[in-house]
């Protein structure tokens, strides 16, 4: 399939705002691909490289290449080059990179060009995700949703099963099953602005400690293990702990969820930037073990023996992982039948599980099924929300439906000097209406305009929601915010007035 046709649906589909128009948009280019090219249109459309971002920078990306004059890329030439990028290093590798960053701008038309830079860096952000990617899949290839969403949900891979039912009908997906090494996308949590409101929403539920670890799913038939993650890469040789837990295990044949976490000396958890550090791909696992031994906690079963428990309900569920699991391995909790009576011991559980340096609780209905690959309102999930008022140091051009709008904010806090220092950025939080105001704003406060960053006078303040603070050597206060959103713009308050980094860093240990 030609680029050109998948840059002008990715240029459609951002255009609209009707879900049913995406769908429509989405059937009819999946009807036209070829089955066995189905998985990389579903990934370029949703911004993701199946090799996995090539570390590009603007500065390459950015080069002058005249576009060709008519459409002859195909994507299959786009996964060739990003292949060959991926394996390029060493000595010489970054014009070797250079070089062919050209030679695929060059072959690309100028809408091409346009798409294959937002893809190449990561900013195509035009709301081709997986669900409706999903339902356009289902009307091409004329099966149900709802089958097509499980199919994926036990095979893991939309992808995979995209190109297996647009090739083979219904009939693909009758052949998909759940299988002991094979993993599927995890069950996600909705979000709840309190225990009570979750408590109210979900009716009898059980009250879990969330863990800032990694996501992991243990699967175990006989002496094999293998440990993935979120993401479902397998990371069983970097984590051995988990593996040798699973084989301690009664089970010979099983599937968990759970996360993996490190404790420091006073048995409090360690940040999660630390134990991400664990699974890096160049980490001597041994030398990390001895320094940074962790621990998996577990807090659900999806398969037992030759059983499929993704239809039983929690309660069930978690009967099956109690007689599996050891206590000490699994995730604390709170089962909470009568909400009303029992809404104050929910708080306090809340509370004590901040103090013991948790994230919060996930709050998770009784009867639910686990609904994989899903973020569904059965989990929701309760944090604190931690605010602070920053100053905008600069703010990046826009992609996509965001072209010609400033977007990416650079968030600065109060140095002691008189000075703002960088603690991140963030476009998440920003509707279409702060976005044009903030353009106009950020214009008459721009000191310089490189075409990709506009750099501003530090006078605008921004109330900014964010999840925890993790250690940078990037930024000059040696941290950076995590998972930070705009809540509102301050034009109430004044520079002098916003966050200090003193006060940042006063946050850092705090429950």
């Amino acid at each position: 399939m030609l680029l050109a046709e998948v840059a002008r649906v990715s240029r459609e589909v951002a255009a609209t705002s009707a879900r049913s128009r995406k769908t429509a948009l989405l059937a009819e280019l999946f009807a036209a691909a070829p089955p066995e090219e189905a998985g990389l249109v579903i990934a370029y459309l949703s911004g993701r490289l199946p090799q996995g971002r090539p570390g590009i920078g603007w500065r390459t990306l950015a080069q002058e290449a005249p576009p060709a004059a008519e459409p002859t890329l195909t994507v299959r030439d786009v996964d060739a080059a990003v292949s060959a990028l991926a394996q390029e290093a060493g000595a010489g590798s970054a014009a070797r990179r250079s070089a062919l960053v050209a030679g695929l701008l060059g072959a690309a038309t100028e809408e091409e060009q346009a798409f294959l830079r937002s893809l190449l860096s990561g900013e195509v952000r035009q709301g081709a995700l997986d669900a409706v990617a999903l339902e356009g899949v289902a009307a091409a290839a004329a099966v149900p949703a709802a089958e097509l969403r499980r199919a994926v949900m036990l095979d893991g891979s939309l992808a995979r099963v995209a190109g297996a039912v647009l090739a083979d009908g219904a009939e693909a997906l009758r052949a998909v099953t759940l299988r002991v090494g094979r993993p599927v996308q995890p069950m996600l949590a909705g979000t709840a602005g309190s225990v009570a409101a979750a408590l109210a929403a979900l009716g009898p539920c059980a009250v879990e400690e969330k863990l800032d670890g990694i996501r992991v799913q243990v699967h175990r038939d006989g002496d094999d293990v293998g440990v993935y993650t979120r993401s479902l890469d397998e990371i069983t040789g970097r984590l051995p702990e988990v593996a040798e837990l699973a084989r301690s295990l009664p089970g010979e044949r099983f599937i968990l969820d759970g996360e993996v976490i490190g404790r420091a000396a006073d048995g409090r958890p360690v940040p999660f930037q630390e134990i991400a550090s664990r699974v890096g791909s160049r980490v001597d696992v041994a030398a990390a073990r001895r320094t940074l031994p962790v621990v998996p906690y577990f807090f659900d079963v999806l398969a037992v023996g030759g059983d499929v428990l993704l239809d039983l309900p929690v309660r069930e569920r978690y009967e099956a992982l109690a007689t599996l699991v050891p206590e000490d391995a699994r995730v604390r909790r709170l089962e909470v039948r009568d909400p009303a009576a029992q809404e104050a011991e929910a708080v306090d559980f809340w509370a004590e599980t901040l103090r013991r340096g948790h994230e919060g609780v996930v709050v998770k209905a009784l009867d639910s099924a686990y609904a994989a690959g899903r973020r569904g309102r059965n989990w929701l999930k309760v944090k604190p929300v931690h605010t602070l008022d920053l100053v905008v140091l600069a703010a990046e051009w826009g992609h996509g439906r965001r072209t010609g709008l400033l977007s990416n904010l650079h968030l600065g806090a109060r140095a002691a000097d008189g000075t703002y220092a960088m603690l991140g950025k963030t476009f998440k939080g920003l509707t279409d209406e702060m976005l044009r105001w903030q353009t106009g704003a950020l214009r008459a406060l721009a000191t310089s305009d490189d075409g990709f960053t506009v750099r501003v006078r530090p006078e605008l303040v921004v109330e900014i929601a964010y999840d925890g603070l993790q250690r940078s050597p990037r930024y000059p206060a040696g941290v950076a915010l995590r998972f930070a959103r705009v809540l509102r713009y301050r034009p109430d308050k004044a520079a002098e007035q916003a966050d200090t980094v003193e006060t940042v860093l006063g946050r850092r240990h705090a429950p």
